[in-house]
């Protein structure tokens, strides 16, 4: 999941429509799937760099068709796109951020997706939903994640601890029992503010039973907002998690030398821990989130979309077919460790039998989508707000929740 570091995205969103609306759609058939023809594809960070070689093998088998893969860098994705679609240049298909889905989906860019073709039940529930808008799908999941719990088993065995946290109450005894058994600066590492605070708390709001809207409307001021706004708060109230932490945080690096002995991360972390933090080996381990209500985080990832105007629609169906099949996806995370959309490709190679992806795998059953919101980016900094006034100490739960929902009431619909 990856999202715009500005605060632009609404007035570059108006540029894009009244671009639109000046220049219109390409016009002309579309070609054939079966036509000699050249593909355009974007795609974003290490999938950028990594998917030549796939599109390589796909051509060796589909001569007449050339796929030109463009690396984008995900710091500048976000107004590559807005340009690209204001202009009517978007390419013919496109990697798409989980929190992009909805602003390009309401500029009226991209092809719906063909359910003929793509069914929803060969995908996580939540991967797909997320590219959901007015009733149809706009993206097609590529890859997906959740949040899961990483922790130090060395250190809790020290702090009398045997198994993973399994609800919010265990959750806080172990946090306790690191600082007070095993001597830890601190009990957990959250996220107290600063941009995207909201991917730490919004696993405690889907937990106790939240939705982020209700009827077009947001619903922030929810009971489930106040309790998980409250449970979050208390981490910092008890100082067993930082009040204050700078812009890249490397968390990592404090698991590593034991001061932070838990967080809350996606997949990625278990790779930079194995690469990064050697001496941790059978030190630590990830374990699905503890439960308040259930236990359930938000999905993110990437799905691939397909240009409105494209003249290729038909031979990029059938390319964003091929990146979608199991044994493909199987394949795809040998090269990336992304994790698979398409659940069957759970059941093939390293996947199958790895413990960890197991873990994934049990927290992307219960994983809710991000509704696709045109307007995402604010919304998320309104709630990232809240978080650091209940953070911080300046206001409570509830007037935080009160807030929060009057301030994105005029963001959603």
């Amino acid at each position: 999941m990856h999202r715009t570091t500005g605060k632009a995205s609404a007035a570059l969103a108006l540029a894009a429509v009244l671009a639109l609306s000046a220049c219109g759609g390409s016009g002309g058939s579309d070609v054939a799937a079966d036509e000699k023809q050249t593909l355009t594809v974007w795609a974003m960070g290490t999938e950028g760099e990594k998917l030549g070689d796939v599109a390589a093998a796909y051509q060796k088998k589909n001569p007449h068709i050339t796929v030109k893969v463009t690396p984008v860098g995900w710091d500048v994705a976000h107004q590559k796109l807005v340009s690209a679609a204001a202009a009517g240049k978007l390419p013919d298909v496109t990697q798409m951020g989980s929190t992009f889905m909805g602003e390009f989906a309401e500029l009226g860019v991209l092809e719906p997706v063909d359910t003929a073709k793509f069914k929803k039940d060969d995908f996580f529930a939540a991967a797909w939903d997320g590219n959901v808008v007015d009733g149809k799908a706009y993206g097609v999941p590529w890859y997906t994640e959740a949040r899961v719990l990483y922790y130090r088993t060395d250190l809790a065995q020290q702090a009398g601890i045997t198994k993973p946290p399994a609800t919010w109450a265990e959750l806080s005894a172990l946090a306790t029992a690191y600082q007070k058994q095993a001597d830890t600066t601190w009990g957990i590492s959250l996220q107290p503010y600063n941009l995207d605070a909201w991917q730490n708390w919004l696993p405690f709001f889907y937990s106790a039973g939240g939705e982020l809207t209700k009827d077009g409307k947001p619903a922030l001021d929810s009971e489930a907002a106040v309790t998980a706004l409250k449970e979050y708060g208390t981490y910092f109230d008890k100082g067993l998690a930082k009040k204050s932490v700078q812009p890249g945080y490397d968390v990592v690096k404090d698991f590593g030398n034991g001061s932070v002995p838990m967080f809350l991360s996606g997949p990625w972390q278990s790779t930079n821990i194995a690469e990064n933090q050697p001496e941790l080996k059978g030190k630590w381990a990830a374990a699905p989130l503890p439960a308040g209500d259930s236990s359930t985080s938000w999905a993110g990832g990437s799905s691939l979309v397909i240009s409105k105007d494209s003249k290729h629609k038909a031979a990029a169906a059938d390319f964003v077919a091929h990146l979608s099949e199991p044994a493909t996806q199987a394949d795809w995370y040998e090269r990336t460790t992304d994790l698979p959309a398409n659940k069957a490709a759970w059941d093939q190679g390293k996947l199958a039998t790895d413990p960890m992806a197991k873990v994934f795998r049990t927290q992307l059953e219960s994983a809710k989508a991000i509704p696709a919101l045109a307007k995402w980016a604010e919304i998320g900094s309104k709630i990232d707000e809240a978080i650091e006034s209940v953070t911080q100490g300046k206001a409570t739960p509830e007037q935080a929740a009160k807030k929060m929902q009057s301030e994105t009431a005029p963001l959603v619909g």
